[in-house]
């Protein structure tokens, strides 16, 4: 039975992906640093093999128990999805400095540490390595300026790591989501009295299922794109960032 291990499996994307791969007769390992949201989504995947592990992916030690306790009893990985973040928005330079290293730590260094943590178990399986990057990723945005600035990073750590580790044969995947409709959209940005969701329905910007999310990560393990963008406010800016980058750049700036 293939095998694959989620982080941030306690709710959003983590938990719609793990209920598609179950129902496609996988086996799941969640891990999360909240036990009651692991607790609520293995709930949701019945009678289906499904362990919890918790894990905060900071912590690159916790990594290899976490990694361990599942290939033991899965035997075998076959897709790490380096998933967990946290949304941080608002005025950068009225950020609080340990929100932004906060950030940084998650976001960036999480997926890092697994993806360190995990290449030995995806070489012993031939399998594929798919991390959570963003559509802010694809262009920089006022307002979420450090949460853009890791998702670029996890682009281009991805895109290295793709040249990389062909060679081991392991499939490295990206997704770059835009707005996914979970709870992440409902924090209060620095300086702001609006949440993001609120400034999306302002926007006029559409909300993508996280079901949309689910089956498109499955489509990204097992295709040939090294990018896959989730939405359609991902695919415009994919488009734009290529062949529109002056009015990218002023849209972003206002109008200025």
């Amino acid at each position: 039975m293939q095998a694959i291990f989620i982080t941030g499996g306690g709710s959003g994307i983590g938990r719609a992906v793990a209920r598609y791969f179950s129902a496609q007769g996988w086996r799941v390992g969640l891990a999360d640093i909240s036990e009651a949201g692991m607790a609520e989504t293995a709930a949701q995947l019945g009678d289906a093999p499904v362990s919890t592990h918790t894990l905060d992916v900071r912590d690159r030690a916790a990594w290899d128990r976490a990694l361990a306790e599942f290939a033991a009893v899965a035997g075998r990985i076959d897709v790490l999805f380096n998933n967990a973040g946290i949304g941080v928005g608002g005025v950068f330079a009225d950020t609080p400095v340990d929100e932004l290293q906060r950030c940084v730590d998650i976001n960036l260094m999480g997926v890092v540490w697994g993806a360190h943590a995990g290449h030995k178990y995806l070489k012993a399986s031939g399998g594929c390595l798919l991390n959570t990057a963003s559509a802010a990723g694809i262009y920089g945005t006022g307002g979420v300026a450090i949460y853009s600035a890791t998702k670029f990073a996890v682009r281009g750590f991805t895109e290295s790591l793709d040249a990389e580790w062909v060679a081991d044969g392991i499939r490295v995947r990206a997704l770059l989501p835009s707005f996914i409709d979970t709870a992440i959209l409902d924090g209060l940005p620095v300086g702001s009295n609006s949440t993001m969701r609120e400034r999306v329905k302002a926007a006029r910007l559409e909300f993508t299922p996280v079901e949309e999310a689910a089956r498109l990560a499955w489509e990204a393990v097992h295709g040939d794109q090294l990018h896959t963008l989730v939405g359609k406010t991902a695919r415009r800016m994919w488009f734009a960032s290529r062949f529109m980058r002056g009015s990218m750049r002023k849209q972003a700036r206002g109008g200025k």
